[in-house]
């Protein structure tokens, strides 16, 4: 196609948007609304489903040392788990350290530990972090057999239950996620059909002359890929407002639950949401002309 042509195009769809401005708006409207609806959702599900990774990232195995185990043999077992290929990270915890880490979760409570320092019941642990948090059952089972390996905890039932219930908050918000899309899509083009019905005598016009069919389709396809581009802008522009303002009123963590930083998140919301637009507009065009060119 030559430059000029295109450019003719170009500005046809510049001006065919202007000209029919009622059903420009009403489409640009449609999309906008459909948009926001559908980056709402977005925006709670990819909040939800970070939160269900903060917390299964704090899952973590704590392993026990024999009261009895010399420094050698306390070493051994470091390097028996650093040598897993499961293990993400270890902390080793002498049982001196823990009785202060104790003291501090306690506050004002922690006279009650007066005295242990003599006769501290507490034991040496390492706390281990997996790769995959959710193969941390198998993890615990294979440490349990490391020599010098007095006990390990994990808080099975805790931990089991966390992963039920994140697992289903994604697949609910998926399920919901897409059938939103696929309601926006036939929302939005149904709408745009209605804008290229109310000029069908034009392109008949135009078919009759000779025009062939994609110099007929470029202007609607420009028209379209406009349309959903200005119609996901509004309900990015809103929805970065609303989500900046959540950020700030709530900037420390609710109940251990902490929302997505505003970068990178609303850039890819944003992505997302125009890439969307501008498919749906492109693809509702396309398939409303088809319909009309079969003169």
């Amino acid at each position: 196609m030559r430059i000029s042509t295109m450019g003719r195009h170009i500005r046809e769809g510049f001006k065919n948007l202007s000209r029919n401005s009622w059903m420009t708006s009403a489409s640009v409207g449609a999309v906008a609304v459909s948009l926001f609806i559908l980056g709402v959702f977005m925006l709670l599900t990819m909040n939800v489903n970070y939160m269900a990774e903060r917390l299964e990232e704090q899952v973590e195995i704590r392993v026990f040392i024999n009261e009895n185990a010399t420094e050698y043999e306390v070493e051994a077992v470091d390097a028996r788990l650093r040598s897993m290929v499961e293990v993400k990270e270890i902390t080793f915890i002498t049982k001196e350290e823990g009785l202060e880490i104790l003291r501090q979760d306690l506050g004002e409570d922690a006279s009650v530990l007066d005295g242990l320092e003599e006769d501290n019941p507490l034991r040496d642990a390492f706390y281990v972090k997996s790769f995959d948090p959710r193969q941390i059952g198998e993890l615990a089972a294979k440490i349990s057999n490391v020599p010098n390996v007095a006990e390990v905890k994990y808080g099975r039932d805790t931990v089991e239950a966390l992963f039920d219930v994140t697992s289903i908050i994604r697949n609910v918000g998926l399920v919901f996620s897409l059938g939103l899309a696929f309601t926006s899509l036939f929302l939005i083009a149904n709408t745009i059909r209605l804008t290229i019905y109310a000029r069908r005598r034009e392109i008949e016009i135009m078919k009759l002359c000779g025009a062939t069919n994609w110099f007929i389709r470029w202007p609607f396809f420009l028209e379209g890929m406009i349309m959903g581009l200005i119609g996901s802008i509004i309900p990015i522009i809103i929805l970065s407002l609303g989500y900046l303002h959540i950020l700030d009123r709530y900037s420390s963590p609710i109940f251990f639950l902490e929302l997505m930083p505003f970068f990178p998140f609303m850039i890819n919301l944003a992505i997302a949401l125009v890439s969307t637009g501008v498919l749906i507009g492109i693809v509702g065009s396309l398939m409303s002309v088809r319909r009309f060119l079969k003169v």
